[in-house]
């Protein structure tokens, strides 16, 4: 007797390309978040062609209203608030893609490990459980207030707290999947236990990584911008949304788009990685894929 091959319904329930246009039809969220994310980034990116100085200061011309020459006026050291707010942009764009990757990557590896070996799975879960109770800004400011501001320090100080429900979420998945019969049938057949980690539980933990993913990087970004805020995120002279709030915040009565402008542009970027995760989790709820 021989073993059919054994299906792994994650790679079967793959999207085609020629079902991408349905897909944005029944969801425009993720069509929604991914175009925002996309002129944001491309806008970030862009930022020396068009933008200008960020750091250019002029004691002449602080505190000027919104014109021609300076879109969203200029703040109270005479530096121009659009500039700022572009290249502000890069900061958070930066730390919550570099955070959520961090995040993911780590809270896999261990997530996968906890989830299919017994024996380390208590250790590593009562050590996750710990991470969980350290408040990501308290542990942010003791980070920076040891090794000072930086976006490497700031990154790793976002991750440490994040990781452990990547770890969970990773965990509940390999829990779930190791007892499936297509990963019995595969040991079986004498597949090796990396082969199997690899083809048939991985591929399992993609959708909910994705949907935690963007959960991660709108935290990330929204820490970011409370510890810059607060003066312990990235140094003062490099823009970021946070520090610009801060540092205008006196002056608002005067040129309100001082902080108006980058506050509104870091809810639109929340905003933006919201609607994206609301969309990757509709369009991987395998009861919606059934209604399709």
């Amino acid at each position: 007797m021989t073993l059919t091959s054994p299906v792994n319904p994650a790679a079967a329930s793959r999207l085609k390309m020629s079902e991408l246009p349905l897909v944005i039809k029944r969801h425009p969220l993720v069509f929604v978040g991914s175009g925002l994310l996309a002129v944001l980034i491309i806008l970030a990116l862009a930022a020396p062609l068009y933008a200008g100085d960020p750091s250019n200061m002029d004691p002449f011309i602080r505190l000027q209203p919104p014109s021609a020459e300076w879109w969203f006026g200029t703040d109270n050291l005479g530096r121009d608030v659009f500039a700022r707010t572009i290249f502000g942009a890069r900061i958070s764009l930066m730390v919550g893609l570099m955070s959520a990757a961090c995040a993911v990557a780590g809270g896999l590896l261990i997530g996968i490990i906890a989830g299919y070996s017994r024996s380390v799975d208590n250790v590593v879960m009562r050590i996750m459980d710990g991470l969980m109770s350290i408040p990501t800004i308290l542990l942010a400011i003791a980070l920076i207030s040891l090794t000072g501001p930086g976006i490497g320090i700031l990154v790793a100080a976002i991750t440490i707290p994040q990781m452990p429900s990547v770890t969970r979420l990773v965990r509940s998945v390999v829990l779930s999947v190791r007892e499936r019969p297509y990963v019995e049938a595969a040991l079986c057949g004498g597949a090796r236990l990396p082969k199997v980690l690899w083809r048939h539980i991985l591929p399992s933990t993609i959708p909910p990584l994705m949907v935690q993913s963007a959960i991660v990087c709108a935290d990330a970004i929204l820490v970011e911008a409370g510890l810059s805020f607060l003066g312990v995120g990235v140094p003062p002279e490099i823009p970021s949304w946070g520090n610009m709030i801060s540092s205008s915040r006196l002056f608002l009565a005067i040129v309100p788009l001082t902080v108006f402008a980058p506050g509104i542009c870091l809810a639109v970027t929340v905003l933006a990685v919201n609607l994206l995760g609301d969309g990757l989790r509709d369009m991987f709820d395998p009861r919606a894929r059934r209604r399709r």
